[in-house]
């Protein structure tokens, strides 16, 4: 392929790419290096209680926030290097609940609370979209050709609705009064609260990821069933391999490549969970790293924003990211190189 055409094709998605991915990364990296905070300064403010004859006047030295003649708060940027990455790591803390030995003491600390639970949310339910979305395509390869197409239109639904709207109709499920609370409490005789504890919010969340993602690695393992050499199966039946060694030995090896593929693009998308959080409401139980970068972009009641911690935990959040994607990517290299 000539170089223009190479470029045509490829021109306009680098732009896009570098545009939309690339110069945010770069502003957010440096923006974590950075700290703004409004100016203030000291105002004597005198208040007076109603008395007779005289009232009684006591003046306050008080700080206030200096509002500029466009109405709006006048703030100071100031390089502040590696200030907003030690404030959202919090080491002395971390070095302190070590030395205890104490577990709370550290899970009291929001980044590595965050981040435990971002880890074994991804790390988990990664082996359960494996698992159940090949369970899937496996069972709609060997049904019969006229009940194939209402059960691939079942299977996709779950990844059809929108993420948001998915976690909502779990959550609302089991919330209080909800409909299969209801029927486990009229089963077990028993009042029920599914969301009384963190693990509660962690089990539903995992759940609900598994149910919306596995239809997408069915459809990616179903596409790869296709493409099994037939003759190879034959010669394995013929040998008198069981049906676990012919998944075993022939079908898991063909579908290694996909396997990794539906890896990468799982660690990507499960370590930046957000939607399960907003969705289950579990800020007061559970967090997520992606859920601790919005808090931190929330306004506060002054209307300031921490954008240096945010920045901070984003970085970070892109670090585990790629050390999450490290074997993956090993081993899709180790396979291109083995194909030349």
């Amino acid at each position: 392929m000539k170089f223009k055409t190479f470029a045509a094709f490829v021109g306009p998605s680098l732009f896009m790419m570098i545009l939309f991915i690339a110069l945010p990364l770069i502003s957010v990296f440096i923006q974590s290096f950075y700290v703004t905070q409004p100016v203030f300064e000291q105002v004597e403010i005198e208040t007076c209680t109603p008395g007779f004859p005289q009232p009684v006047c006591v003046t306050e030295v008080k700080s206030q926030p200096i509002i500029g003649e466009d109405g709006k708060m006048q703030t100071n940027t100031y390089f502040a290097g590696l200030e907003s990455y030690r404030n959202v790591l919090e080491l002395d803390r971390v070095a302190e609940a070590i030395g205890n030995g104490s577990w709370s003491e550290l899970m009291s600390i929001d980044f590595w609370k965050a981040l435990r639970f971002t880890l074994t949310f991804t790390l988990l339910t990664l082996p359960l979209v494996l698992i159940v979305g090949l369970g899937i395509a496996l069972a709609v390869n060997n049904a019969i050709r006229s009940v194939r197409g209402p059960v691939i239109f079942i299977s996709l639904l779950p990844f059809i609705i929108t993420p948001i709207i998915g976690g909502l109709s779990i959550y609302w499920l089991f919330i209080g009064d909800g409909i299969l609370t209801s029927a486990m409490e009229w089963w077990s005789g028993t009042d029920i609260s599914m969301f009384t504890q963190a693990w509660t919010f962690e089990l539903m969340m995992m759940f609900y990821r598994v149910w919306h993602v596995a239809p997408f690695a069915f459809v990616i393992f179903y596409a790869g069933l296709q493409t099994v050499n037939q003759d190879t199966l034959e010669s394995a039946i013929i040998d008198g391999a069981s049906r676990w060694e012919r998944l075993r030995f022939v079908i898991v090896p063909h579908l290694m490549p996909l396997i990794v593929f539906i890896a990468l693009i799982h660690l990507m998308d499960c370590y930046r969970v957000f939607e399960e959080i907003v969705a289950f409401k579990s800020q007061s139980y559970v967090i997520s790293l992606q859920w601790l970068t919005y808090d931190f972009l929330t306004p506060d009641d002054a209307g300031n924003r921490a954008i240096s911690r945010a920045s901070a935990t984003a970085m970070l959040t892109m670090v585990g990211i790629v050390i999450l994607l490290i074997l993956p990517l090993k081993r899709t290299w180790r396979d291109h190189k083995g194909s030349h």
